[in-house]
């Protein structure tokens, strides 16, 4: 008969580990993409983090190893692949064959921020999509299911075939935002076409008005601002993005807002990748303040600046998580 905390059948073969409650026990891990955001989970959910060594050989080899028994334990593997992009994800790939050779119950991947989602589709002619070989990786390694967080694509949803739980941040900066009390006329800002949606939903969870930003992208990397749809003038302007990679997109965005009559500019973005030369763009603009999420660990020139303020996705991933390993909707979480 099975009862809380029994773990040997009457063969004296090794079964699942329960807790007081019925259910299997959690666990939860980080690589080094994700340290201080594992922390803040663990410390939301009231867990212990799981020990487990993610090191390098000499020769830059990945080493793992798990330090404690998690056989029949329903495991979470926390990493962001930001950058070094390659590490972080061959950390996550090498903890999720580690955890699935060590007879775990579930593997869930939780991924704050999916590298690669930029190459989601064939846009010129002998290129991959590369966002869908990551997932296939994912999944061959050992994964049972994904959680993720703001995916530059929503399509790259469908290149996983296992259960994938997308979370948006907005949720976080609303909050923020409600806490604080908006100034009077508030304006969201869509920096491109592809972002509307998003914007227009979290325009609709803060109650105010939606402008766009319709821009072209010559080249990678680079971006050329067109027009403005919509009335910004006298307005405080309020861009939101998912990421912010070298800066130019939000940058020129803010610009035009700014020349079209805004009153000001701040920005919601909830991956601060900042490569290149991004925080120099930042802090050469017109953006009087960036939110930002901890999805990906700021630098230290960035943490210093008092124009940038991180916000934890901790509550939510961590309220997620629970879910998950309750077998709880998590969908109700957008619901705020």
């Amino acid at each position: 008969m099975d009862r809380p905390g029994a773990v040997l059948d009457a063969g004296n073969q090794e079964r699942k580990a329960y807790t007081v409650d019925g259910s299997v026990e959690m666990k939860i891990f980080s690589g080094n993409g994700s340290q201080a955001l594992t922390r803040g989970i663990c410390e939301h959910l009231g867990v212990r983090q799981g020990e487990a060594i993610v090191s390098g050989f000499s020769d830059g080899e990945i080493r793992v190893q798990i330090q404690e028994h998690i056989r029949g334990r329903d495991v979470f593997l926390v990493n962001s692949t930001s950058p070094p992009v390659n590490q972080h994800l061959m950390e996550l790939l090498i903890l999720i064959d580690a955890v699935k050779r060590a007879s775990a119950e579930r593997i869930t991947a939780v991924i704050p921020y999916f590298g690669y989602a930029r190459q989601d589709r064939k846009d010129k002619a002998r290129v991959p999509i590369t966002a869908k070989l990551v997932a296939n990786l994912i999944t061959a390694a050992g994964a049972d299911r994904v959680l993720t967080v703001d995916l530059h694509s929503g399509q790259i949803q469908g290149f996983f075939d296992i259960p994938l739980d997308h979370l948006a941040a907005d949720i976080v900066f609303c909050e923020c935002l409600w806490k604080e009390k908006l100034q009077e006329n508030t304006i969201v800002i869509s920096p491109d076409m592809g972002s509307v949606r998003r914007a227009r939903e979290f325009a609709n969870r803060l109650g105010i008005p939606l402008a766009i930003v319709d821009k072209r992208r010559p080249r990678e990397n680079e971006s050329e601002v067109m027009n403005v749809i919509g009335s910004v003038e006298g307005k405080h302007a309020l861009i939101l993005d998912d990421m912010i990679d070298t800066g130019g997109t939000l940058v020129k965005a803010a610009k035009a807002i700014k020349d079209h009559g805004a009153l000001s500019v701040r920005a919601c973005a909830t991956h601060p990748v900042f490569s290149g030369p991004a925080l120099d763009n930042i802090e050469n603009s017109v953006i009087e303040e960036l939110l930002v999420c901890d999805s990906v660990p700021l630098c230290a020139r960035a943490a210093a600046n008092p124009r940038f303020r991180v916000l934890s996705l901790a509550p939510l991933i961590g309220e997620a998580i629970r879910r998950i390993h309750r077998n709880e909707s998590v969908s109700s979480l957008f619901q705020v």
